[in-house]
């Protein structure tokens, strides 16, 4: 499994293969607008602003699969993100991230590592180096600046 080979589609509605960001080190993370864990996208946003000159691209994945917690549309999440948390990272439409429906590289994560790979709730972090190789995961609770957070970043940013 190999995250280059799967495709989201933006906020914006345009296509969005992940194979775009080959070469550069991929966090993705599902988040939710009405969740406990939301004001985490302030700290999101500023990994990217930390480490996008040094190769990392972070992936907002917006989901209603926990708590019906992202209840909005991509225009309404979209807005929110932007006006309540300045957010300029990418994000993805609303996907599922659980069950049968869940987007395809959800699946494929979980059918290769199983449980270890499910999100537990919103703002469950995937890390992905640059050659589309899942390297890391943390649960919603361990902040995106935290040590380890930036210690895993740190070790799989592309080499210049």
């Amino acid at each position: 499994m190999n995250a280059h080979q799967f495709a989201f589609t933006s906020i914006d509605g345009t296509p969005l293969p992940l194979s775009d960001f080959a070469g550069k080190t991929i966090l993705l993370v599902n988040t939710a607008s009405e969740c406990g864990f939301t004001p985490q996208y302030s700290a999101l946003q500023e990994l990217w602003q930390n480490y996008r000159d040094r190769g990392l691209v972070v992936i907002g994945v917006p989901s209603n699969d926990f708590g019906e917690q992202e209840p909005g549309s991509e225009a309404e999440i979209q807005t929110f993100c932007t006006k309540k948390y300045g957010i300029n990272f990418v994000l993805t439409s609303k996907e599922k991230v659980l069950g049968d429906e869940a987007h395809p590289l959800y699946q494929a994560m979980i059918e290769e590592l199983g449980s270890a790979a499910k999100p537990k709730w919103n703002f469950h972090k995937y890390l992905f180096d640059a050659t589309g190789e899942l390297v890391e995961i943390w649960p919603p609770k361990v902040e995106p600046l935290s040590d380890n957070i930036k210690a895993g970043i740190d070790q799989h940013l592309p080499r210049s």
